[in-house]
């Protein structure tokens, strides 16, 4: 057996994302500082976006959306429009944010895209995920992207057979243990969780430790070394 294809997760494993959604949940709390305190607008926030992610989908627009749908429930239906100009005007901001790879990101897929098939498998919103990646200058070290609804073992079956030679003979990197690692292994792949200092609640999840197939790594610069160790 040796490893011939390499997943790698997009959004706070190759550059950040959570950070800047924290930074909006702060700015969104301030904006209806005067309608309720910041721990119930945060819980009421994150109801309504777990019910809206089968309808939005991930990113930054499907979020937006239900930070004004969240105003217009705290408000009875009456937010002053000045919130949600600077709802839209936050998420604009999202969108536009600048692109920089996380130390170490570079110089691991640099190495990786010589001996195996990179393929990007990422969720989100298509054109923005897309501007995401042009905008990182990593484009290039990838075979294929992915950019998926869902991530679980169906879908790396499928996406390792289709740019590779199938989930047995491939590794998922990324940061959420729930939607990169997981289903990864359930598929037959080998998961590398790195982590990232923050994580969205709706992406945690318990590690397999002991899992013949998972690793834990302190940085994606221990990522092509490990991967050596597999064949």
């Amino acid at each position: 057996m040796s490893i011939t294809t390499v997943g790698l997760d997009a959004d706070d494993t190759l550059w950040h994302n959570e950070t800047i959604f924290r930074l909006t949940h702060d700015r969104f709390s301030e904006l209806l500082s005067d309608v309720a305190d910041k721990e119930t607008l945060e819980k009421r926030l994150a109801e309504v976006e777990k019910r809206n992610l089968r309808l939005y989908g991930y990113g930054v627009k499907g979020f937006t959306l239900s930070m004004i749908e969240t105003a217009m429930e705290m408000t009875g239906g009456e937010p002053p429009g000045h919130v949600i100009r600077e709802i839209l005007a936050v998420g604009r901001e999202m969108l536009s944010e600048p692109v920089e790879p996380l130390p170490g990101v570079d110089d691991a897929l640099a190495e990786l895209s010589e001996r195996y098939r990179l393929v990007l498998i990422t969720k989100g919103d298509l054109l923005h995920q897309e501007q995401k990646l042009a905008a990182s200058g990593l484009g290039d070290l990838f075979a294929a992207v992915e950019i998926v609804s869902e991530k679980d073992a169906s879908t790396y079956s499928r996406v390792f057979a289709r740019h590779g030679t199938g989930a047995g003979e491939a590794v998922m990197c990324g940061n959420s243990m729930r939607s990169d690692i997981l289903p990864a292994i359930e598929a037959g792949a080998y998961g590398a969780h790195v982590p990232y200092p923050l994580i969205w609640a709706h992406e945690m999840a318990d590690a397999p430790n002991g899992h013949p197939r998972f690793a834990e790594l302190a940085s994606i610069r221990d990522l092509p070394a490990w991967i050596a160790t597999l064949g």
